[in-house]
């Protein structure tokens, strides 16, 4: 199994302005890279809490970082940030966030764990391995109208009727249980042309992505882990944000774009009560990965990186 490569480290840093006694949360600890060039550039006085819905993600960080007294983790996803952060900050407030919505590589690439079908393995795909159903009964109870839509919506897949239908035939004779077979059917319903061509990604990709989405209930956890994270960040505390695919880089972007603008109803007058004002202004362009940096690890090459800093009231004009 490969290490894991932390993604955008350098700007991921620099995004986040740290403090030496700032207290900074990881929203997904993964394996720790983040956590660890966090931790190296903060001091003595400064705090981390990492989460991460994997046990395995978990137990690494107790592993790697458990003995430094200013790391804690938590087994938690970052929906549960204002719940899982309140009782660790004691009434302060955040100085950053950082939200790393990837897969990490262990993750991929341990077949049990089902999100990939390099290797067969069980349709599980939970980030949490301990709660909730697995792509397979997923799969096995969603009517195909709903099947169509997660596959159109979060997979971007435009052949999402045909595959939902050849899905369908497949769990009406044997039940769908591993990932070779599901990215077989797949395979096998998409038309000739996206199989022959070597250019193309893999006709199963954008369905593993769109059962990934669901059966974790990502997007909504990533909004809110958005309105969590501004509602606990410090005045000058910043909001990192990186994404890998469309659906997510565009949650991120339009929310910042909402709180950097503040509620239209309001705008233009000379009297804007707080909670319709603008919480939020971005920092910088979207940041992309080198040319060097996804040669390094390919899968950075998909990476989209967006800051954002709380602002105070009076800055707001």
């Amino acid at each position: 199994m490969s290490e894991h490569q932390p993604v955008l480290v350098d700007a991921v840093v620099d995004g986040l302005a740290l403090v030496e006694d700032g207290w900074y949360v990881d929203g997904t600890y993964g394996r720790g890279g983040h956590s660890t060039e966090i931790l190296a550039r903060i001091g003595r006085h400064g705090r981390l809490l990492a989460l991460d819905k994997d046990p395995e993600a978990v137990a690494d960080g107790l592993r790697r970082l458990g003995g430094d007294p200013r790391f804690n983790i938590e087994h938690a996803g970052f929906e549960d940030l204002r719940d899982a952060v309140a009782p660790w900050l004691g009434g302060r407030a955040l100085s950053g966030v950082l939200l790393d919505l990837g897969v990490s590589s262990p993750q991929l690439e341990t077949a049990r764990r089902g999100f990939s079908f390099a290797e067969d393995g069980p349709l599980d795909m939970r980030m949490n391995p301990t709660t909730g159903q697995t792509a397979a009964v997923w799969l096995a109870r969603v009517r195909p109208a709903e099947l169509v839509r997660v596959l159109r919506n979060y997979g971007e897949e435009p052949h999402a009727r045909r595959i939902a239908a050849a899905i369908v035939r497949e769990r009406a004779t044997r039940p769908l249980a591993s990932t070779r077979q599901l990215a077989r059917i797949v395979s096998a319903a998409a038309p000739a042309s996206a199989r022959r061509s070597e250019t193309r990604i893999h006709p199963a990709t954008r369905v593993f992505q769109a059962l990934r989405i669901a059966v974790n209930n990502e997007l909504e956890a990533l909004e809110q882990a958005l309105r969590a994270s501004v509602e606990m960040l410090a005045v000058g505390g910043r909001l990192v944000a990186i994404s890998f695919h469309s659906l997510e880089d565009r949650i991120v972007k339009r929310f910042i774009a909402s709180e950097a603008r503040g509620d239209p109803a309001y705008a233009g007058l000379p009297d804007i009560p707080p909670h319709a004002r603008a919480r939020l202004r971005r920092v910088g362009r979207l940041i992309r990965p080198t040319d060097a940096e996804t040669a390094r690890n390919r899968r950075a090459r998909s990476a989209r990186l967006r800051i954002a800093e709380k602002l105070a009231q009076e800055d707001v004009p």
